[in-house]
């Protein structure tokens, strides 16, 4: 019987032959931790009196950058010295978001098993890579032995078809997708992405949409690997690109297709990530703030959609537009384009590229009652740092156009 990419990823690494609900020890290949998840790791290789990890490993201050209090810059020393003590790769403040200067250093391939302790480690099936998040024991655990525990999930095969309407993107589509399967409608299954839509999007778009299947319960996805994966790939590495593509007489537990051709840009309600609808079937929901940045969409091509709306436009009075570059090479980038120049004349106000008003440690806490919308992959109570706010998730053009309106609009209107 043929094999999924989940199989065939965690069989190399398990030294054996499996199928899905098998359970394997399996040797990991990377490891990483962040700022809001370290401290344990460190204190957990400590205890075990490590002298070598045993896994490539690296660590990203992101989460907190640059440090908003004195208890979080202790926990950023600790992290730079630790790094520092076992020569691991360190990306400190301002450098970006782990999700992005991670692949973008060229440390993840194909094939690869990864592991981090950030529940958004999803992202680097856009690689074709087998990435999940875990705990901070665990991870710790993996650098001590090289290796760790899985169950090989069962895969569901999602096939996108039609032509991707005006002022849809590939926030809008996974929104969907979530909005269809549910937020548990895919718990601890692998996600095969295939199809017309898929095979034209770039890389950008695809790790979006990767990013954010743990939000349906996924423990992994996986984009094709072809000729955009290679072409990105070989501008970072220089390691030989090993493709893993799934066996024509793969198991699949659902095939699911999906026709987009008359999808409309898409908003995530609060305060459920699955509570998505067409951005059509909303009232005119005022908001207080935009932020367009993440993980999820704080890549060029995301800058650049929300300023082909921005251009020579305004914010409206009373909004407050944050915007985050996910890394120092994305801000260069960015810079040199004039994407900066226009959305500083827009009114936006960029904060340094992190994750920092993602996750409400500091840079734009809402207030009590202040409505959102971001382009973040989250919309939980509290996510922004304030239970008491109201966060909408959408794409960087949905976001860009309601800035300018002052209320949740639809990009196409600004097009």
């Amino acid at each position: 019987m043929g094999k999924t990419i989940a199989e065939k990823i965690l069989s190399r690494h398990a030294g054996r032959d499996l199928k899905a609900d098998d359970l394997a020890v399996c040797r990991v290949d990377f490891t990483f931790g962040q700022d809001g998840t370290s401290s344990i790791i460190i204190d957990r290789i400590k205890e075990l009196r490590l002298k070598k990890l045993k896994t490539r490993f690296c660590m990203v201050i992101d989460h907190s950058a640059p440090s908003p209090n004195e208890g979080v810059s202790r926990v950023h020393r600790k992290m730079r010295f630790f790094c520092s003590d076992y020569k691991s790769m360190f990306f400190d403040i301002g450098c970006g978001v782990c999700h992005q200067v991670i692949p973008e250093s060229g440390q993840i391939l194909p094939g690869d098993l990864v592991l981090g302790a950030d529940s958004h480690t999803c992202t680097y099936g856009a690689l074709g890579a087998f990435s999940t998040g875990v705990g901070s024991t665990d991870l710790a655990i993996t650098l001590a032995s090289g290796k760790n525990w899985f169950k090989v999930p069962a895969t569901f095969k999602l096939i996108i078809t039609g032509r991707t309407p005006k002022g849809v993107f590939a926030k809008d589509i996974i929104l969907y997708l979530i909005r269809k399967i549910k937020a548990d409608g895919a718990t601890y299954r692998a996600l095969e992405f295939s199809g017309p839509v898929i095979d034209k999007l770039d890389m950008d778009g695809r790790f979006t949409i990767c990013n954010m299947v743990v939000e349906m319960g996924a423990k992994a996805g996986f984009m094709p690997q072809d000729k955009k994966t290679f072409g990105w790939l070989k501008t970072r590495t220089k390691k030989k690109i090993r493709p893993v593509n799934p066996d024509r007489g793969a198991c699949y537990e659902k095939v699911l297709e999906f026709d987009i051709s008359k999808l409309k840009p898409q908003v995530s309600a609060p305060h459920h990530v699955d509570n998505a609808r067409a951005v059509t079937e909303l009232d005119k929901v005022k908001i207080d703030q935009a932020f367009i940045g993440t993980c999820t969409n704080g890549r060029l091509d995301d800058l650049k959609a929300a300023a082909g709306i921005l251009k020579s436009r305004k914010v409206a009075c009373g909004v407050k537009l944050i915007i985050a570059p996910s890394s120092a090479a994305v801000y260069l980038e960015a810079l040199k384009l004039g994407l900066v120049d226009i959305f500083i004349k827009a009114g936006a106000v960029i904060v340094a590229p992190g994750c920092g008003p993602c996750v409400g440690t500091h840079n734009g806490v809402p207030a009590d009652g202040e409505i959102v919308i971001s382009t973040a992959n989250r919309n939980f109570k509290g996510r922004m740092g304030n239970p008491n706010a109201f966060i909408y998730l959408a794409s960087p053009a949905t976001a860009a156009a309601s800035a300018i309106k002052g209320y949740i609009s639809d990009p196409r209107e600004c097009l």
